[in-house]
């Protein structure tokens, strides 16, 4: 597997306390190399920008696996060939970007973008030969009517554990999202690990500094699990996020309500 974990020991501390205090992050870093051509005035597909004109995924189904890294930023489009809506950085978060592929048609693949709206995707092509692929065999999904967390590998179930989830006023949004990042807070914080997702709060515009980023993270009191208790963020059991901690970037999480 090509797409390694990118555990970011000592870098962007600010961020995972953020999101520790309420699922949202510091300001990330610009991505290297300038941006593609005609991509000028479009935002970089991150946690914290907003594409306008992104199709919306709106599906819950697995995939083949199939990730990918730019090596250069790409133009993101609104459809095979169509209108360019943002570019793909080389890195999120201090980290490389990895990027599910949901849909193919001949060298157009879409991908799951971290951007709000929830569920924006975009059509990026590798005529430039700029896009690294691999496959991974995990899938992560979280039920959360049943509060629960599955970690399934090669279509076999590898882990299954009761979750905290979003609160009824503060809710984990449901649909298709995907690792996005690694974070080892080098503060003390609830949970030696955050890994944020390409999702956002329903309900939080912000929260602590940060654009209401969604993340798996630890939690130190067992008694929250199975209850519906987090500003947006899935907590998990110690357990469950060493699991986690070895799935690559890129990874499907599909949560469903």
């Amino acid at each position: 597997m090509n797409a390694r974990r990118a555990v970011v020991a000592g870098v962007l501390p600010a961020a995972a306390t953020l999101l520790l205090g309420g699922c949202g992050q510091a300001p990330a870093g610009r991505a290297s190399g300038g941006p593609g051509p005609g991509t000028a005035n479009v935002p970089e597909a991150t946690t914290h920008t907003t594409v306008a004109g992104a199709p919306l995924d709106g599906a819950a189904a697995e995939t083949d696996g199939l990730v990918v890294h730019p090596t250069a930023p790409v133009p993101v489009l609104d459809r095979p060939g169509g209108r360019t809506v943002a570019t793909l950085p080389v890195q999120q978060l201090g980290g490389p970007t990895w990027v599910p592929v949901v849909e193919s048609t001949g060298e157009w693949q879409r991908v799951l973008l971290p951007s709000k709206p929830n569920g924006s995707s975009g059509w990026i092509s590798d005529r430039s030969g700029g896009l690294r692929t691999a496959r991974t065999p995990y899938v992560v999904r979280v039920d959360l009517r049943d509060r629960r967390l599955s970690l399934l590998k090669s279509g076999r179930k590898a882990g299954s554990w009761k979750v905290a989830v979003g609160a009824a006023k503060t809710p984990t949004p449901a649909g298709r999202t995907f690792m996005l990042a690694s974070l080892e807070p080098s503060k003390r914080t609830p949970s030696p690990l955050v890994l944020p997702l390409g999702t956002h709060s329903a309900t939080l515009d912000t929260f602590g500094g940060g654009p209401g980023t969604v993340a798996f993270h630890g939690w130190p009191d067992g008694a929250v699990f199975g209850k519906a208790v987090s500003h947006g963020c899935v907590r998990v059991p110690g357990a469950a996020l060493r699991a986690l901690s070895r799935v690559p970037l890129g990874t499907l999480v599909i949560i469903t309500g």
